[in-house]
């Protein structure tokens, strides 16, 4: 894994995980749940912060993976983007809970694995990231700025609001900002 140049996926250009991530899955067992946008506006409706998800998500998966595959292992260890006793605090109502984890920060620096993860997970993000683009026939920027809040407006003007709020996180400032200006413009044209 390291002869592939694996390290922390924000290390990493997106040519370079698109080159070295098939053939990192094809060495090493995982398993990936996807979560729509569609879906994560509904959870986080629902009073659900973005750590709770995260939560849910990698509870979920690590379940999957040593309860149901029975892969053998030393460590779990999980980057940790929450303290342990709140990861468990958010996860308490699932009926399936993995426990047994060790929580590191910056575990992508440390952990080969954790890395390899990253690198996994970041090309799958990628992936659905370009189905939607072809998709919607736009292609579609990545991260915030005002060229993805132009291309937001521009789905809305082509595909209506509702088409933005199925694909964009509605917790994210650019997507507020992308839908008061349409409704702005639809009230100055009306005017």
């Amino acid at each position: 894994m390291e002869n592939l140049g694996i390290k922390d996926s924000k290390k990493l250009t997106d040519e370079k995980i698109l080159e070295i991530a098939p053939k990192v899955a094809k060495k090493i067992s995982y398993k990936s749940i996807i979560l729509t946008n569609k879906e994560y506006n509904e959870k986080h409706a629902s009073d659900n912060n973005m750590n709770k998800i995260k939560s849910i998500m990698h509870n979920k998966v690590l379940y999957q993976m040593v309860q149901l595959t029975k892969e053998p292992y030393d460590y779990i260890i999980v980057d940790e983007f929450a303290k342990e006793n709140r990861y468990y605090d958010y996860i308490k109502e699932s009926t399936e809970i993995q426990r047994g984890i060790t929580f590191m920060t910056k575990a992508e620096d440390k952990n080969l694995a954790v890395a390899c993860s990253s690198v996994i997970s970041r090309y799958i993000f990628l992936k659905e990231f370009d189905k939607l683009s072809d998709n919607l026939h736009i292609p579609l920027p990545k991260g915030a700025g005002p060229q993805v809040d132009s291309i937001g407006e521009e789905i809305v003007e082509k595909y209506g609001s509702d088409k933005l709020k199925e694909i964009a996180k509605l917790n994210f400032a650019n997507t507020n900002r992308i839908l008061k200006t349409v409704i702005f413009y639809t009230v100055f044209l009306i005017l």
